[in-house]
C-alpha cells in the first residue's frame, strides 16, 4: 500500500497510512538480499554442485559463509542438499524449483548490472 505523507502548518511531516507490515519487496529481499545468497542460487541454477567446487565458485566468500548461507537458503526450501557419501563426507547442492523461481529477477539484475558496468 502507498503511504500519504502530509505536512502540518508548520512543515512537519506525517505518515497517514504508514504500512504496518513487511512490504513485497521487503520479503523478497529477506530471502535473497543476504550477501551471497543470490550468487549461491546463480551458480546452483543448471545443475548440482559439490560444496567445495561451489565455494571455490563464489569468490571472495569463505567456506564458513557458504556454509551459513546454503542452511538459509536449505531452511527457506530454495536449496536441496544430498549427502553422497559419508567417509570421507560428500555433500552435493541443487536449487529447488523454488529456488529456480528467483532466477527470473536474478537474470535482469544481472543485465542492468552490465549494461551500466556495475
Amino acid at each position: 500500500m502507498k503511504s500519504l505523507i502530509k505536512s502540518d502548518t508548520k512543515g512537519r511531516k506525517k505518515v497517514l497510512e504508514p504500512c504496518l507490515e513487511p512490504c513485497p519487496i521487503e520479503r523478497g529481499m529477506r530471502l535473497l538480499g543476504a550477501k551471497w545468497k543470490a550468487s549461491i542460487l546463480w551458480h546452483l541454477k543448471d545443475q548440482p554442485v559439490r560444496f567445495n567446487d561451489l565455494a571455490r565458485m563464489i569468490g571472495g566468500a569463505s567456506k564458513k559463509m557458504v556454509d551459513q548461507r546454503l542452511k538459509e537458503l536449505e531452511a527457506q526450501k530454495m536449496v536441496k542438499r544430498t549427502v553422497l557419501s559419508e567417509r570421507p563426507i560428500a555433500v552435493v547442492y541443487q536449487a529447488t524449483d523454488f529456488g529456480k523461481s528467483a532466477l527470473s529477477v536474478l537474470e535482469p539484475l544481472l543485465k542492468w548490472t552490465e549494461k551500466h558496468h556495475l
